[in-house]
């Protein structure tokens, strides 16, 4: 095994880049600018400087790195092609073999976002230890990282883990931004949180400190519900954590993990909502599954970078 490794994970409007050695360890992270004018025509090749800059910075030759690996927002095939990635203009890219050509022949090994994140969080944070892992990371919308015998599924498609828009209420009347009704994230989300909030606001209701709270959010939720005596908003969480809770029941059946990581920004409300989506998961799970463990992300926005380098050592 070689000393080092990058992991590149891009976003919408910027891409994070990590050196690390291949034990794990972090040893400079920084960022650029993701370009996405032209269809992004420009993002591999600003990496590829980056990446050349920064190993002539520490005086790193290309033999003594085990390759980069990239997390994408949007499905990624084995074969490292992007089908599409809306958010970077990208249309069937072979993503790897691009970027082991702009890097003079270094190993690439791209997948999606989520995925790798999923992986980080296996190798070096909430899921150490484990082999068999699912991290759902509760955000603007809902993504889920499968990881099996230490492994990402990415599926055919690379949809695997697109649990955000799995049905669960086949009564919803508006639409989920996908197109379809009843989607997971429609009520899971940080976006859809919020929504469950306002829905129960404009219901009678017992007097609630939302009502004085000028925008409605996730975070303002779980901050009035730790409280502990608002009504309001223990109805909220508690309708969030039935829904979540009854649809990893339901995941646990078909992969059988041996613990559901929880990340994203709306995890930052901490033991609170682990403990209330837990409590809803035991009453739901088959028997099987009972013993599957509940744990917090660890490694927050640095999730992707550490997946990214796994992705690389497999």
């Amino acid at each position: 095994m070689k000393k080092y490794g990058f992991g590149v994970d891009i976003g919408g409007t910027t891409c994070k880049l990590g050196l690390f050695e291949t034990t794990g360890t972090l040893l400079e992270k920084w960022e650029i600018p993701t370009d996405t004018s032209n269809e992004g025509e420009n993002i591999l090749s600003d990496i590829a400087k980056s990446l050349n800059e920064k190993m002539e910075e520490q005086i790193i030759q290309k033999d003594d790195v085990e390759g980069i690996g990239i997390g994408l927002p949007g499905p990624v095939r084995r074969d490292g092609v992007v089908p599409v990635c809306v958010n970077l203009g990208w249309k069937n890219k072979h993503v790897a073999k691009e970027l082991e050509e702009l890097m003079g022949g270094m190993r690439v090994k791209a997948a999606n976002d989520a995925n790798v994140a999923a992986l980080g969080e296996m190798w070096q944070g909430g899921g150490r230890g484990c082999k068999n892992m699912v991290m759902v990371t509760l955000g603007t919308g809902v993504g889920c990282g499968i990881i099996i015998d230490g492994e990402i599924v990415p599926g055919s498609n690379g949809a695997g883990g697109e649990i955000g828009h799995m049905t669960v209420n086949r009564h919803e009347t508006i639409p989920c931004n996908c197109g379809r009704k009843g989607c997971l994230e429609q009520y899971a989300s940080a976006t859809g949180i919020a929504r469950l909030a306002r829905e129960h606001l404009a219901k009678e209701h017992e007097s609630s400190l939302l009502e004085e709270i000028g925008e409605i959010s996730a975070k303002a939720v779980f901050d009035v519900y730790k409280d502990g005596d608002d009504e309001t908003a223990a109805a909220i969480v508690e309708e969030f954590a039935e829904i979540l809770g009854n649809a990893l029941s339901n995941l646990a059946c078909v992969l059988d993990p041996e613990v559901f990581v929880i990340g994203g920004g709306v995890s930052k409300a901490g033991k609170p909502l682990l403990d209330a989506v837990e409590k809803y998961y035991r009453k739901a799970a088959f028997s099987s599954c009972d013993s599957i463990r509940f744990a917090l992300a660890a490694l927050g926005n640095d999730a992707g970078m550490y997946g990214c380098v796994k992705l690389i050592l497999e």
